[in-house]
């Protein structure tokens, strides 16, 4: 299969998890992918093995100067960007009245401010360049309602919606499609994370809330990158041409919009 033959893809936060998912699809599907991750050494070893369409890039969303380096790099390495995916987050809860600024101002930083300055550097890059491009934001079903104990994680995710919705109004003049993937939940490392926060904040057993939310989903279990890893693909294409500014739930059924 080669649907995104002699095509540039950058995915953000991909040395593993969703990201790692993406970029093994992207390969799959003929594409050269910057694994860009904070921890470089993650990236270096996830790009050898997924072989030599992949190549790491260090990348701290949270830093301009880190950003346009990754950048600068990615267009160096392969001559252009055709596809960007934010796919970079950090999760974390709390009852409202436990939330610190320190979290509101890490999970801000890192999941709007990171989304947006990432997304405005390859965008500058893709219309210097003058071939469009495309561009897929993560979002989540915790941008499409409110969580009780996840207020500032579903407040970002709400942002990186609305953000697409804009960005995809104000790009799409230069050939740049930006839309957004909604999951649900999905299992592996970051649920384990997940699980082990509500089971402080709701007095649960280790593993009860992941057992418990899995079982909710329509589909009868939780997701996977692979799951989402369709749709990922779908976005990064030709067949994508007409779609502007939309988000997509891949959630098993869990959210209907």
């Amino acid at each position: 299969m080669s649907r995104l033959a002699g095509k540039s893809a950058l995915i953000t936060g991909s040395a593993r998890g969703i990201g790692r998912g993406f970029a093994e699809a992207y390969v799959r599907e003929g594409a050269r992918v910057a694994i860009a991750d904070i921890n470089l050494d993650a990236a270096q070893q996830t790009a050898c093995q997924i072989g030599a369409a992949a190549y790491a890039v260090q990348l701290d969303v949270t830093d301009q100067a880190s950003i346009d380096a990754c950048v600068a790099a990615c267009v160096a390495e392969t001559g252009g960007i055709d596809i960007l995916v934010n796919n970079a987050a950090l999760f974390d809860l709390a009852p409202i009245t436990d939330i610190t600024r320190a979290s509101y101002d890490t999970l801000f930083a890192v999941n709007v401010a990171g989304t947006l300055f990432t997304m405005q550097a390859v965008a500058k890059a893709m219309i210097a360049r003058g071939q469009g491009g495309k561009i897929i934001n993560m979002a989540s079903q915790a941008g499409r309602r409110g969580e009780a104990v996840v207020g500032v994680y579903c407040a970002t995710k709400a942002a990186v919606i609305s953000l697409t919705q804009s960005a995809g109004l104000n790009l799409i003049r230069h050939g740049i499609n930006v839309n957004a993937i909604a999951p649900g939940v999905v299992d592996g490392d970051h649920w384990d994370h997940v699980d082990a926060l509500f089971a402080k904040y709701e007095g649960l057993k280790p593993g009860e809330k992941k057992k418990t939310v899995g079982a909710a989903v329509p589909f009868g279990r939780m997701g996977t990158a692979q799951d989402l890893a369709g749709m990922a693909i779908f976005l990064a294409t030709s067949e994508a041409d007409y779609i502007v500014a939309q988000t997509y739930n891949v959630d098993g059924g869990n959210w209907m919009s």
